[in-house]
């Protein structure tokens, strides 16, 4: 499996293109970039391994995660695909494919299963592929996601890193939605927000 990370945007976010080399097929992870510099890098990056856009894909529908989308859906006519409780954040274009937990995203032999984690947003969700999670912004290396904006939840943020990565072997890679790349056993043993839960007061 093909990972190139790509920071964009003025929240720094990081964007994925992932790919089969062996079919050509790829989708594109969170396309938030908001300047044609960015862009251009990325579909450099697309032509360059001959690779077909098949899908493009918001973790949550945050105009940081998905502020690239009209952009790399006219370059490539892939469809859009976001988690069915964020799809009313995306307006244009609109998502073509309203997404559930356990549903699969599959490109050339890559299988991406769907993982709804809300918390950050009602929709945001989670990719998990063989070895690794792309984990959108509720998991960062030393740290999680808000749960302060509209539509964010503290309890469903903590029942999201307790059920959804806690449970996840040491070696998985994650990728997150901002900061640097880390893995589930370094957030387990270092991440403080992960020591304990004892910070946690539900209002």
């Amino acid at each position: 499996m093909f990972v190139k990370m790509f920071t964009v945007g003025m929240l720094a976010t990081n964007c994925f293109l992932v790919g089969d080399r062996e079919s050509g097929e790829a989708v594109v992870i969170d396309p938030g970039f908001d300047r044609e510099s960015e862009a251009k890098a990325i579909f450099n990056e697309i032509e360059r391994h001959g690779f077909q856009i098949k899908y493009i894909v918001n973790t949550h529908g945050h105009p940081d995660h998905s502020g690239g989308n009209r952009i790399m859906k006219e370059r490539s006519r892939a469809s859009i695909l976001v988690h069915e409780d964020d799809a009313s954040a995306l307006s244009d274009p609109p998502a073509d494919r309203k997404l559930r937990d356990g549903d699969s995203i599959e490109v050339g032999k890559i299988r991406l299963r769907v993982v709804h984690t809300p918390g950050h947003s009602p929709g945001s969700m989670a990719l998990h592929g063989k070895d690794c999670v792309f984990s959108g912004d509720t998991l960062f290396a030393g740290s999680i996601g808000r749960y302060d904006l509209p539509g964010g939840s503290l309890e469903e943020l903590v029942n999201s890193l307790k059920s959804k990565f806690l449970t996840l072997p040491d070696h998985i890679k994650v990728y997150p939605g901002h900061g640097p790349v880390t893995t589930i056993g370094d957030e387990r043993r270092s991440n403080p927000f992960l020591q304990n839960f004892d910070w946690v007061v539900f209002g």
